[in-house]
């Protein structure tokens, strides 16, 4: 059973940057992708961005060009680098395998983009 661990939000002013992390308590390598997922109040989890195992990745267009995904499968751990961050980025963001298993969300880690 793997347990993930997100860590990294905070709060931050439009225009910032977070580097937010996935810690997993099992091996990552056999999840063939990856993927960061974010819900905002009143809205249903969507998925942000995923990276396979040999790197090839794919970002929603609301975030393409400002976030970066990034695992390291002997670490087992994934990032999720989000640059020219705006208001609308405000969400409790959680890692998961893509398609998401339910057995493994975690807490996620709040981002709250404001002035």
């Amino acid at each position: 059973q793997v347990q993930l661990v997100e860590s990294g939000g905070g709060l931050v002013q439009p225009g910032g940057s977070l580097r937010l992390s996935c810690a997993a308590s099992g091996t990552i390598f056999s999840f063939t992708v990856m993927g960061w997922y974010r819900q905002a109040p009143g809205k249903q989890r969507e998925l942000v961005a995923n990276i396979a195992r040999n790197g090839w990745t794919n970002y929603a267009d609301a975030v393409k060009g400002r976030f970066t995904i990034s695992r390291d499968n002997t670490k087992n751990m994934a990032y999720l680098q989000m640059n020219s961050l705006k208001p609308e980025d405000t969400a409790v963001y959680y890692c998961n395998r893509v398609p998401a298993y339910p057995d493994y969300w975690g807490q996620g880690t709040q981002v709250t983009v404001s002035s």
